[in-house]
């Protein structure tokens, strides 16, 4: 069986070999770098809830930390709070921790060849198939390799969208921003917050300070990441200049006064919007930064490349079965790209507004002025939802006022035809959803209900299916009646809501769905 290649061991390259070894698909990792894991305190990723499990990788939870809830000040006083449940709170964590975490589970897995250093350096394409070749190999391996499919996953200067002639369109350092790791100095509450025009302390002979705006977040360990936006015009960071500006915003923190902290690491980086032309060129396809460059007021890159890695997957395993699926590997590119597309044309409609430089801010109230910031950090709005994918036939699978088709779903106790209880997010990953609501499953013995009712016949029909499938149960689902089959798919999103005895619903649903043919 011939694997996956892909090209890049980052977190989303990584992500991806560990997805596809969980569909029992084989892969090569081309690591380009000459570095291994960067440790900086200071580079750090949000996972929000629809990529949180990729923080549940053994040994990761205690490099992790949820927030207890979020607030926006200005000037002092609160114009916006969230409290976060913690099913709910976005993730934040090191990303050198996700790195290493993943190279941990990848070699684990069996299923992952790391190569390393291997620099691609061509590609071609053949009807079953792509070779790559290579520049750099371990000592005594083949200059080039062979896999049923490539997938760049190698950074913005990638090697494979190049190879491709891939336009990269968009713009150049959007935003940019100045940050800070410390370890004590901000009041530890458990929130994130955003203060802009945050009181500052008197200069020297009584002159003000700028009031800074700043984006505090807290890590594990008792350790916090400060964010400032610079202006356009600002000169380069000096390091006293950086240091003045964390001593600053400790002060107006804390009452006026400087308390002892640690500085662990600072930086400067800049944003970027840039979208690749298209993703897929036969058998190769573009992932995470090779594909796609977001980041100003608070996207989060590696949270989209992840949700790349989701939606891809399973997609690519499918189209390693007998006959293929085409249909399916298109709706890759068109999903994400898209999902990326919308949220970079929201970045760019929200920072005249927020940057206070004209734009759609005439169409705000004040308090919209003052609460679009945070979107991104709640999960809120264009710039911070996960995005919906148009799912094929799908107004031919709900009921008005039923389950929203294309989002994530929404998490609910399972309970398996073993009998085995669990989360509906915790099973995501592997096989296709089937999940029937089914009011007083959880309190019933399983023998009494896996022999009874649409069960049987169900379960049938989901062992004929053309790909892997689990069937579920659930008490109750928000908006779908008793006995609804709901379809999810790999990557957590909800592809139909069916009645339960339709049988022929369900093959149709999944034939639409996989562009495998079914029955």
């Amino acid at each position: 069986m011939l694997p996956v290649i892909i090209a890049g061991a980052g977190p989303v390259g990584l992500a991806l070999a560990l997805a596809l070894s969980r569909h029992g698909v084989p892969s090569v990792v081309l690591d380009g770098s000459d570095e291994g894991v960067v440790r900086r305190a200071a580079r750090t990723c949000v996972l929000p809830p629809d990529v949180a499990h990729w923080a549940r990788l053994p040994g990761l939870v205690e490099e992790t930390t949820t927030w207890t809830g979020w607030r926006t000040t200005v000037r002092g006083k609160v114009v916006e709070e969230a409290v976060f449940t913690e099913e709910r709170s976005p993730i934040h964590l090191p990303q050198h921790a996700l790195e290493e975490a993943l190279w941990r589970a990848v070699g684990r897995t069996g299923l992952v060849e790391l190569l390393s250093p291997a620099r691609l350096v061509d590609l071609e394409q053949h009807e079953s198939g792509v070779t790559a070749h290579l520049k750099e190999t371990p000592a005594g391996d083949s200059p080039s390799r062979r896999g049923s499919h490539l997938v760049g996953c190698d950074g913005a200067r990638s090697t494979v969208r190049k190879l491709l002639g891939v336009a990269f369109p968009g713009r150049t350092a959007v935003e940019r921003y100045a940050v800070a790791a410390l370890r004590g100095g901000v009041p530890d509450t458990g929130e994130a917050a955003l203060h802009r025009a945050l009181p500052a302390p008197r200069r020297t002979g009584g002159a003000r300070a700028e009031p800074p705006e700043v984006l505090v977040r807290p890590l594990a360990g008792g350790t916090v990441r400060l964010d400032w936006p610079l202006p356009p015009e600002e000169n380069p960071v000096t390091p006293d200049a950086l240091l003045e500006r964390v001593e600053r915003t400790l002060v107006g923190l804390n009452d006026g006064e400087l308390p002892p902290h640690e500085l662990l690491d600072t930086g400067v980086y800049a944003c970027h919007q840039r979208l690749a032309r298209w993703w897929r060129s036969g058998r190769v396809l573009l992932a995470g930064d090779a594909a796609h460059l977001v980041g100003a007021l608070g996207t989060q890159q590696v949270a989209e490349g992840l949700r790349d890695v989701d939606n891809l997957a399973w997609k690519l395993a499918a189209d390693r079965r007998p006959g293929g699926a085409e249909g399916l590997l298109e709706s890759y590119a068109e999903e994400r790209r898209g999902a990326v597309g919308a949220r970079l044309r929201a970045v760019d409609q929200a920072l005249p507004v927020i940057r206070g430089r004209g734009g759609r801010g005439g169409r705000l109230t004040g308090r919209g002025r003052l609460t679009l910031p945070a979107d991104a950090h709640l999960g809120r709005g264009a710039l911070g939802e996960p995005g919906r994918y148009a799912i094929p036939g799908q107004r031919d699978r709900t009921a008005e006022g039923g389950p929203l088709l294309g989002n994530p779903v929404t998490d609910v106790a399972v309970t398996a035809l073993d009998g085995e209880r669990g989360r509906l997010v915790d099973r995501l990953g592997g096989p296709l959803l089937l999940v029937l609501t089914a009011p007083g499953a959880r309190v019933w013995d399983a023998r009494h209900w896996l022999s009874a009712g649409l069960m049987p016949d169900l379960a049938g029909a989901v062992a004929a299916l053309p790909l892997p499938a689990e069937l579920l149960v659930t008490d109750a689902y928000p908006g779908a009646p008793a006995h609804t089959l709901l379809v999810v798919r790999p990557d957590g999103r909800l592809a139909a809501a069916l009645p339960g005895a339709d049988r022929r619903a369900l093959e149709r649903c999944v034939g639409d769905l996989t562009d495998l043919p079914v029955g």
